[in-house]
């Protein structure tokens, strides 16, 4: 297939797959007329491309990755390299994941604790600093909520040590 046809099976530019090219990350072959010509492996390569950049790699990273697979001197020598690779990258995604899941626990909390909001007839966004836990079922102030009013707790003491400890 021709150059363009492999960008739109990809959904990458024609730019990006000549840059590939310049990058040592495909190398097509090349017909009497001088077309690039691309086939099943080209096709499998810019996919597998696709998805370490998903993962996060750099196109520099990813010409290092063949680089270092190519020259190893046994295959498994080289995937153990990839491997390596990929499981630090599994950890990172692993963590990422996890605080993910954490803020998706502070945004419902958060969520939850503010409908009560919906029926409150204050006029005024300084009654807020006054709410109360009785207002919101029981529920204690979200921490994506509590950094909202700074003048919460202004006459509480501790609050006023905890304001002083990080300001030093």
């Amino acid at each position: 297939m021709k150059i363009g046809q492999l960008a739109r099976k990809t959904g990458k530019t024609v730019r990006a797959l000549h840059l590939y090219e310049e990058m040592g990350l495909l190398s097509p072959e090349r017909s009497d007329g001088g077309f690039r010509l691309y086939g099943s492996d080209e096709l499998a390569r810019v996919y597998w491309i696709s998805k370490l950049q998903d993962m996060g790699f750099k196109l520099g990273q990813i010409r290092g990755l063949l680089e270092a697979v190519e020259s190893s001197a046994s295959a498994p020598g080289a995937m153990h390299g990839v491997r390596e690779l990929f499981q630090s990258k599994l950890r990172d995604t692993r963590e990422q994941i996890q605080k993910l899941l954490q803020l998706e626990r502070d945004i419902a909390e958060s969520l939850s604790y503010l409908e009560a909001c919906r029926s409150c007839g204050e006029t005024s966004t300084k009654a807020c600093v006054e709410c109360g836990d009785d207002r919101h079922g029981g529920l204690p102030e979200p921490k994506l909520v509590s950094g909202i009013h700074l003048n919460r707790g202004s006459g509480d003491t501790n609050a006023n040590n905890s304001n002083e400890e990080l300001s030093t």
